[in-house]
């Protein structure tokens, strides 16, 4: 996901502002992905995780324990454990995907092969709950148990809805409340719960996360047809050549005359292709304002994301989660 356009760079700025605590966590990660037994394990999560992500779920989750003044330890384990949950997920997605390329580079089932990947990813996931456990919280176990689940829930949902032209904007809005939103929304919330945050201040940063995620996958979905290959690390018209039934094109069933609608069943449903249907796909996107309509979409998100925020006490994380939730759209407005 490509957030280097804008000249102001709120996640450099946080990091900058975490950097201690970004560094225990790069240690714990690192401690907690080696094995005795299976050097493959290092060898897979270490070209995922060294391989230039910004670190933006654990940041979430360290910006919210300091926001609400926690000075404890266990924010380190919280935020590498939401790495590991998210490093874990992308194997598992390149796997289902059938990707070749994550971030600019080849992905671990095209370098190793799918079995590493899964089993790999299930090594993580198991990681993950060590760490949890290491809190002592059984709140934050919940937590995060419960957003693994939506994760994978999220994922299955998608697998039958992304193809089928009866998928509206609410199973969207689902699938990536799911696959997306819901670590998002963890990351933050866990913070504040550490931290023994009062309820209103967690809920807020339950909220927060939840909002800035949707608006991060609804923008990732707009560059999809209007990105660029080099900010992005993918090519434009992936999801439609992978016949993924994102927003935009959600947006333009849903205005579509009978032979629009047989395009599209064609394209998307049956997946049969062939030179210049992009072309055509972008042409009726354009034609319905579904592109605009998307980018409104995920800017309304991202005011969400920022008016969660207003309760919280004034800090200077505070005005960076702010100067996030814009950045994060910035790239299409």
């Amino acid at each position: 996901m490509g957030l280097d356009h804008a000249t102001t760079k709120p996640h450099e700025a946080l990091s900058a502002l975490l950097a201690d605590d970004m560094s225990a966590v790069n240690e714990l990660i690192t401690q907690r992905m080696a094995s005795k037994h299976a050097p493959r394990i290092p060898e897979v999560t270490a070209h995922l995780v060294e391989a230039g992500g910004k670190r933006l779920r654990p940041m979430m989750t360290l910006a919210a324990a300091r926001l609400c003044g926690y000075d404890g330890p266990f924010h380190i384990h919280l935020a590498a454990t939401v790495e590991f949950i998210h490093t874990a997920t992308l194997l598992h997605d390149d796997v289902v995907d059938e990707s070749e390329q994550r971030r600019g580079r080849p992905t671990a089932n095209l370098l190793w092969n799918n079995q590493s990947s899964v089993l790999v990813g299930d090594y993580l996931f198991s990681r993950s709950f060590q760490l949890m456990v290491e809190t002592g919280s059984l709140r934050v176990l919940d937590i995060l148990a419960n957003a693994s689940a939506t994760i994978a829930e999220g994922e299955v949902l998608q697998l039958t809805a992304a193809q089928d032209l009866k998928t509206d904007e609410n199973v969207y809005l689902q699938i990536v409340r799911g696959k997306t939103a819901a670590l998002f929304s963890a990351a933050t919330e866990v913070g504040g719960v550490i931290a023994e945050a009062d309820e209103a201040h967690v809920k807020a940063l339950f909220n927060y996360g939840d909002a800035l995620g949707i608006a991060f996958q609804i923008v990732d979905d707009l560059l999809d047809y209007q990105g660029d290959t080099k900010a992005t690390g993918k090519n434009v018209g992936d999801d439609f050549r992978e016949r993924k039934l994102t927003l935009p094109v959600i947006k333009a069933v849903a205005k579509a005359d009978a032979d629009e609608r047989a395009f599209w069943e064609r394209t998307i449903e049956k997946g049969k292709q062939a030179d210049g249907d992009l072309e055509h796909a972008l042409e009726l996107l354009n034609k319905h304002n579904a592109l605009l309509e998307t980018q409104k979409d995920a800017l309304e998100w991202s005011e969400k994301a920022k008016s969660a925020l207003a309760d919280l006490p004034d800090h200077e994380i505070k005005g960076l989660l702010i100067d996030l939730a814009d950045y994060v759209v910035a790239r299409v407005s």
